[in-house]
């Protein structure tokens, strides 16, 4: 199974266990968190996630907002403008708020303009937003100065089942989960992937739309939280460039700008 990493950091670290009488307390970074709590809350969490997952999988097609091209009242659009051409993709801040915010930002900030797609693997995807330009740097908007977003390490995971690593898809790369930074990565790939995936985990709108392609081996473990309606040849031809064995470009491709086309107020959340 292939998996986006970034090339030199490490996912956040579990750093200790220690007993205090009956107590288990996890240390994770200088804050010590009561275990049974957290297994309470994550247990919570978890069952969550699985209804809204079942109401997903009886969802017709109009559920999933990456099946459709129109971009709807609450959704963003932007120009990604490269050097091998534009793509245009919309964003979806609904279904990942903190993602989409994070983008929007650097974007009007000319944070992107100029990066390379510093990872480049034909079949699998096309990365980039990396100010070092090899896999190794980048920050989000907030940069750990608020830790209920962002502990320094990157922002939170954003995964929701209606949205899917599918051909076209815009997703945060990370460095294990609730790292993400600046990077993001468009999957690429157009083989048929629709063999094999469950109807228990899986819509059928899903299902059948990845028969046009895309990772679900990703599924769960990076944020989707955009979608290309225009200019996947341009997606592909990045994808097709020749590259070292690391997946660098040997020729270089750049981000020269981003264009908000329809933008996103987030203050009336």
């Amino acid at each position: 199974m292939k998996k986006l990493t970034l090339l030199s950091l490490t996912g956040l670290l579990l750093l200790g266990l220690a007993g205090c009488s009956d107590l288990t307390r996890a240390i994770r970074g200088d804050d010590y968190v009561d275990s049974q709590a957290s297994a309470s809350a994550s247990a919570s969490s978890s069952e969550a996630a699985s209804a809204e997952l079942q109401k997903a999988l009886k969802a017709d097609s109009s559920a999933f907002p990456q099946l459709s091209t129109e971009v709807a009242d609450d959704e963003a659009e932007v120009i990604l403008q490269t050097s091998k051409g534009d793509i245009t993709i919309k964003l979806f801040p609904t279904y990942a708020p903190l993602a989409v915010e994070n983008f929007l930002t650097h974007a009007k900030e000319g944070y992107y303009n100029g990066l390379t797609f510093h990872r480049v693997i034909a079949d699998f995807m096309i990365q980039s937003g990396d100010p070092n330009g090899d896999g190794t740097g980048g920050q989000s908007i907030w940069n750990g100065e608020d830790d209920s977003i962002d502990s320094g390490n990157g922002f939170k995971n954003e995964i929701s089942p209606y949205l899917y690593n599918l051909r076209g898809a815009l997703a945060m790369a990370n460095a294990g989960a609730d790292t993400n930074g600046s990077q993001f990565f468009i999957n690429q790939n157009k083989e048929d992937q629709s063999s094999g995936l469950s109807s228990d985990q899986y819509p059928q709108a899903i299902i059948d739309a990845y028969k046009k392609g895309g990772n679900p081996s990703l599924d769960g473990d990076y944020t989707v939280f955009g979608q290309v309606i225009s200019g996947m040849d341009v997606v592909d031809s990045i994808s097709a460039v020749a590259t070292d064995s690391n997946n660098k470009p040997t020729e270089s491709v750049t981000i020269t700008g981003i264009k908000i086309v329809k933008d996103y107020d987030f203050d009336k959340k």
